[in-house]
C-alpha cells in the first residue's frame, strides 16, 4: 500500500517510519506529481504556518484539496491538523485546505515547555492510547460531519470526518500503529 507523506516541513520522516512499521510504503510528496497513485496520505507535525507556505510555494494546495476531496484517506497530525482545518481561531490568515470542518486553535494546550504525554480513550478502540502532546493544538468547533474520537479536559483533540482524521498528538512518536491503520477503515 502506497502512501504518501508531505515532506515539506516537520517529522515526516517518523511518519514515514511509523508506515513502515504498520506494513505500508511510504512516499515522500514534495510536488504535485508525487500524489499520483497513492492510497492514503500523511500530514505531518511542524509548523503549520511554513508547511501552508511551501505547499503553496511548490503548487501543492489544490492538487491536495482534490485528492483529498475525492476521498484520498489522510491524516493530520498536530499542524497537520491545523492545515486540513476550515480556519484557527488566530487573526493572522494562514494558507489551509479547508478540507476538514473544524476550527483550531494552535498552541492551545501551551507551548514548548507545556508538552506532555497522556493515556487517550478513542472511539472504538479496547485499549487507551497514548498520546504525545508537544505545542498541541485543540479544536473549538466541529462540523455537523465530523465525529469526535478523543478528547483531553472537554477538548476534542482526535476527529474524523468521512476519511479525514486529524490529531493534536503525535501518533508517530510512539510505537502504536493503531492511528495510521485507522486511517484506512471506513469514515
Amino acid at each position: 500500500m502506497r502512501v504518501g507523506v508531505l515532506a515539506l516541513q516537520g517529522d515526516f520522516r517518523e511518519h514515514a517510519a511509523a508506515l513502515k512499521a504498520i506494513g505500508a510504503q511510504p512516499v515522500l510528496v514534495r510536488l504535485p506529481r508525487d500524489l499520483a497513485g497513492l492510497e492514503g496520505l500523511v500530514i505531518p507535525g511542524g509548523e503549520s504556518t511554513t508547511i501552508g507556505k511551501l505547499a503553496d510555494r511548490y503548487g501543492l494546495v489544490e492538487p491536495l484539496r482534490e485528492a483529498i476531496g475525492s476521498g484520498l484517506p489522510t491524516l493530520g497530525t498536530c499542524a497537520g491538523l491545523i492545515f486540513l482545518a476550515a480556519a484557527t481561531t488566530e487573526e493572522q490568515p494562514q494558507v489551509q485546505l479547508g478540507v476538514l470542518d473544524v476550527v483550531v486553535q494552535r498552541n492551545a494546550f501551551g507551548s514548548q515547555v507545556a508538552s506532555f504525554e497522556a493515556d487517550l480513550d478513542i472511539a472504538g478502540q479496547k485499549e487507551p492510547m497514548r498520546a504525545v502532546f508537544i505545542r498541541a493544538p485543540w479544536i473549538v468547533k466541529v462540523g455537523s460531519g465530523v465525529e469526535v474520537l478523543a478528547e483531553v479536559d472537554g477538548h476534542p483533540v482526535m476527529v474524523r470526518e468521512g476519511a479525514v482524521i486529524g490529531t493534536s498528538f503525535h501518533p508517530e512518536l510512539t510505537r502504536d500503529g493503531r492511528v495510521h491503520r485507522m486511517m484506512f477503515e471506513s469514515g
